[in-house]
């Protein structure tokens, strides 16, 4: 018999490496897919994650009550208005608590280029895992794939990394 199979280490390394490579690679392909929701904007336009597909989104869920939703708001417009030429979206779900008018106010004062819808049945939310924490901000890729889910304020320097590396490869 081969003396390279006799001693397991000569085989065995190679074999976890190749396991780990494979797990990996099928992790990382396995994204869960967002769900498939239609948002109705504050002008009464319909959008569903099916016609975003082709596009980096981001759904950021928030309430004009949060502190840290309205600390991330200028920053949210800015990165919108830099990328969404190159193929980026960005849907902001307003809390099913917080009041129509408020965020129909906010939005207007504060001319938000991007869709706002108010979830006022929580519906979205729901379809998002159940979000009750603002912000909550989902990134998806172009194939409607869950790249990260964060709580809290976004880390914008991270957040355009992800939106370089994203938008080449859906471009």
């Amino acid at each position: 018999m081969n003396a390279f199979f006799l001693k397991p280490r000569n085989w065995l390394l190679p074999l976890i490496l190749i396991g780990l490579l494979a797990f990996l690679g099928l992790s990382l392909k396995d994204k869960p897919t967002a769900p498939e929701v239609t948002f109705t904007t504050l002008n009464n336009e319909q959008i569903t994650l099916q016609q975003l597909r082709g596009k980096v989104v981001l759904v950021n869920f928030w309430a004009t009550d949060c502190p840290g939703c309205i600390a991330e708001m200028p920053q949210l417009i800015n990165t919108y208005k830099q990328y969404h030429e190159q193929g980026f979206e960005l849907v902001a779900v307003a809390m099913s608590y917080d009041p129509p008018s408020h965020v129909l106010n906010y939005t207007e004062k504060n001319a938000l280029p991007f869709p706002v819808m108010h979830d006022g049945f929580g519906e979205v939310a729901k379809a998002f895992g159940d979000v009750k924490l603002t912000p909550t901000a989902f990134l998806l890729d172009s194939e409607g794939r869950i790249i990260q889910r964060v709580i809290g304020e976004l880390d914008f320097t991270r957040l355009h990394q992800l939106l370089d590396t994203h938008l080449k490869k859906a471009s």
